[in-house]
C-alpha cells in the first residue's frame, strides 16, 4: 500500500520542514508531493534545497490559492490512496492510521477527518466554528450527507476517485467542490474524529470571512449549477 500525501504550501517557512518530517515518520510507504503556491517568505528557497527520496516539490510562480495547489498535486500522485495535508501544524499526521483505516478495510472510497467528533482540539475562534457548522449544514442539505465537518483539510481518497475528479476551484472553495463531487459520484464517504491544533490569525491562519462567502457560492455552484464531476 502506497500513500500519496499532497501538501499545498503558501508562506509556511516556520513549519513546513516540521510537517514534512512528521509525515515521513508515519509507518506507511509514503510519497510527499509538495506544491508551493507562490510563497514569498523564503518557503520556496527551503523547498528548493530539499534532498529527500520520498519528496517531490512543484512550484507555482504566482499564488493561485489552495485549490490550485491541490489540483497540481493531484496530477502527480502515484499511490493507492491520496491524503491532503496542510503545511502548518493544525492537523497532525499521527491521525493518518485512523483516516486510512476505512479505506484500507475496503469500506470507504473517501474519508473526512472531523474536528468536531471528539478528537483533541484547541478551544478558540467561536465564530469560525459557527461559520464552519453553517457551511457544513448548507452543504449537507445539498448533498444529502450527514457530515459534521465539510470544511476539514483532512480528506483521504482512493486514487481512482482522485483521477475521476475534474476540480475547478482555486481557493478554499475546493473543499465544498470536492464534497459535492464525491457525493454526486456515489462514493462511500466515511467520517472519523481527528485532532485539531488550530492557529489564530496572529499565528498565520489565512482563511477569512471572504472565504466563507466564497464557500457559500461554491456550495450552490457545484450542487445546483455546475453539476459535472
Amino acid at each position: 500500500m502506497k500513500l500519496s500525501v499532497v501538501m499545498p504550501v503558501f508562506n509556511e517557512h516556520e513549519t513546513v520542514l516540521q510537517v514534512i518530517e512528521k509525515v515521513a515518520a508515519v509507518p506507511f510507504d509514503i510519497e510527499i508531493i509538495i506544491v508551493d503556491d507562490g510563497s514569498t517568505d523564503g518557503t520556496r528557497e527551503i523547498l528548493e534545497k530539499l534532498d529527500r527520496n520520498d519528496t517531490r516539490a512543484f512550484f507555482h510562480e504566482k499564488n493561485g490559492g489552495k485549490g490550485s495547489a491541490v489540483r497540481t498535486g493531484f496530477q502527480h500522485v502515484t499511490g493507492d490512496y491520496v491524503l491532503i495535508q496542510d503545511a502548518d501544524l493544525e492537523y497532525t499526521p499521527d491521525d493518518y492510521p485512523v483516516l486510512l483505516k476505512p479505506l484500507i478495510e475496503g469500506n470507504a472510497d473517501v474519508v473526512f477527518g472531523s474536528r468536531f467528533q471528539g478528537g483533541i482540539h484547541r478551544c478558540h475562534l467561536f465564530w469560525h466554528y459557527v461559520v464552519n457548522k453553517l457551511l457544513t449544514l448548507l452543504s449537507n442539505m445539498m448533498t444529502n450527507l450527514n457530515l459534521t465537518d465539510m470544511e476539514t483539510c483532512f480528506k483521504a481518497f482512493k486514487v481512482d476517485v482522485v483521477r475521476k475528479l475534474h476540480l475547478k476551484s482555486n481557493r478554499f472553495g475546493i473543499e465544498p467542490e470536492m464534497t459535492a463531487k464525491v457525493a454526486r459520484m456515489g462514493c462511500r464517504i466515511y467520517e472519523v474524529p481527528v485532532s485539531y491544533y488550530g492557529r489564530d490569525y496572529s499565528e498565520g491562519k489565512k482563511i477569512n470571512w471572504k472565504d466563507g462567502l466564497s464557500a457559500i457560492w461554491s456550495i450552490l455552484r457545484f450542487n445546483l449549477f455546475d453539476r459535472g464531476i
